[in-house]
């Protein structure tokens, strides 16, 4: 086993950075589950974004500044990239939902929604537990249920885009829906490639 420099204040700030992502993943959830009050929970999402954003380049900087990372530069820059990814995801979702003035959302982005809430709380499990190595076992096994959850968007995206193209007939609609369907599907993806990341640190160290 690699050792781990006992800098751990690089751990800290990846657990916050998981906690505002789930932040926005229970927020995105409740928004299309109870849409009429969307409004301030889209502008509670920027917000979000923004304070992850800030979280992301605190990491970056005390990566420049510190001597001896606790794992290697280019794995926290992948990590931290990757997660800030989710949620700029989400809230590009919920802004186009209002740009789009869609006035109910489709029952497939409750599905998603919640889809991708399994897999952000895994990626905060997986982040949190990264702090002791001993839990490798745990870590990667959490990789492969994000994995799962990642292709169970899939099909619901691909079940998805069945319907609308056989039942969507005003192009415009179309579009609009498909680019917001795409938007989840992404920020589901990207729980993947930062349990990707995670797995590749810890077969690194552990």
């Amino acid at each position: 086993m690699r050792m781990i420099p006992k800098e751990e204040k690089f751990f800290d700030l990846f657990y916050e950075l998981a906690i505002k992502i789930e932040e926005g993943g229970e927020l995105f959830l409740d928004m299309v589950e109870h849409y009429e009050y969307s409004e301030p929970k889209i502008a509670k999402l920027k917000e979000l974004e923004q304070e992850a954003d800030v979280i992301t380049h605190k990491t970056y900087e005390k990566m420049h500044k510190t001597f001896l990372t606790p794992i290697d530069r280019e794995d926290i820059y992948a990590l931290v990239n990757k997660m800030d990814s989710i949620l700029d995801m989400i809230e590009a979702s919920a802004a186009r939902m209002s740009l789009y003035k869609v006035k109910v959302p489709a029952k497939e982005i409750i599905d998603q929604a919640k889809i991708l809430n399994k897999a952000i709380k895994k990626v905060k499990y997986i982040v949190h537990a990264m702090k002791n190595m001993k839990n490798a076992k745990m870590i990667l096994d959490a990789c492969v249920e994000i994995n799962t959850l990642e292709n169970e968007g899939d099909i619901v995206m691909r079940m998805t885009m069945t319907r609308l193209f056989e039942q969507e007939k005003d192009p415009i609609e179309l579009i609009k829906w498909k680019e917001i369907f795409e938007r989840i599907e992404e920020a589901i993806d990207v729980c993947e490639d930062v349990a990707n990341v995670v797995e590749g640190i810890v077969l690194k160290y552990a």
